[in-house]
């Protein structure tokens, strides 16, 4: 399992959750589960966060602080990030089995949530967008910094021309087996070059360089071969949920390219931001703005009026 360490305090410091339980996926790979928030009130309404490749549910602490005033958010980590165990069984078909898992235990039969992934976990929701636990539960689907095909040819990670060489190296370094070793200021630098906006903060910078150093590199290795594949075109145009997509003009990692081919390929797209300077991790690099975006598909598709 991951090296937690996470933010003590400040605006990336995870909140204490209200509960904690274990998901058992289809495979029997075991999910730990975070329930933030109103977790008594019947009437408030669930949000469900998927984190990305090499993160873990401290990625989505500015809007758990922010929607657990209001909302229940459950946040799960993705097999072998934060303290769900490692599993040889790394695939989309497993990405998609764990959200089943986590909705089914979570949500009451029928519920309806708000669904967000980023990056890998964009694709999650996307790998799940045919199963009869997803579309039961999900009421709509953000996604942020994602996409479904060509990861790797389309990174501009490296500053080259793109083609099979560009495509090769890429594969190599975010394929690498070696280890991050400690948060240095060299590290820092990297990882605010490779994934975060030019004018990303100093202390976004630490949380995130946290959150990532602590993901064990085989995980991190095994995964990457799971991205480096990555084919879920076919599973965008069975999202038919109202899905909003977000995404920084400065990601390298998935650039603004995939976020138009999902807006171009979505059945029931409701809306498209491009945010001008900020990188691949827009959730804490623009948290007001994610935060906000849930709030508002929360309000106009999964809180229930009064006299429907």
């Amino acid at each position: 399992m991951s090296r937690l360490t996470r933010e003590a305090s400040g605006p990336y410091a995870p909140p204490v959750p209200a509960r904690e339980l274990t998901a058992v996926s289809a495979d029997g790979a075991r999910l730990h589960v975070e329930v933030h928030g109103a977790v008594d009130d019947p009437a408030a309404p669930a949000v469900v966060l998927a984190h990305g490749w090499t993160c873990s549910t401290a990625f989505w602490a500015a809007q758990m602080q922010e929607l657990a005033t209001d909302h229940r958010v459950i946040v799960y980590d993705q097999r072998g990030h934060g303290r769900s165990p490692a599993s040889p069984a790394c695939s989309t078909d497993g990405l998609a089995d764990d959200l089943e898992a986590v909705l089914a235990a979570t949500l009451a039969p029928g519920e309806k949530a708000v669904l967000v992934g980023h990056s890998m976990g964009g694709m999650t929701l996307i790998a799940a967008s045919e199963r009869a636990g997803f579309r039961e539960h999900a009421a709509a689907v953000l996604l942020c910094s994602t996409g479904s095909s060509r990861l790797v040819a389309e990174s501009l990670v490296l500053p080259m021309r793109a083609g099979r060489a560009r495509t090769w190296l890429t594969k190599q370094i975010l394929g690498s087996r070696a280890p991050l070793g400690p948060v240095t200021p060299l590290a820092r630098r990297i990882l605010k070059y490779g994934t975060m906006g030019p004018g990303s903060a100093p202390a976004m910078v630490e949380a995130c360089a946290r959150i990532v150093h602590a993901c064990p590199r085989q995980v991190r290795h095994s995964w990457s071969k799971v991205l480096d594949l990555l084919d879920l075109d076919h599973a965008v145009r069975e999202l038919r949920v109202p899905t909003e997509v977000v995404v920084g003009t400065a990601d390298r990692l998935t650039p603004a390219v995939h976020a138009r081919s999902l807006v171009a390929a979505l059945p029931h797209c409701v809306g498209s931001t491009e945010l001008p300077g900020i990188g691949h991790m827009t959730p804490i690099e623009a948290p007001d703005l994610v935060t906000t975006r849930i709030r508002a598909l929360v309000a106009t598709y999964a809180v229930i009026k009064e006299g429907a």
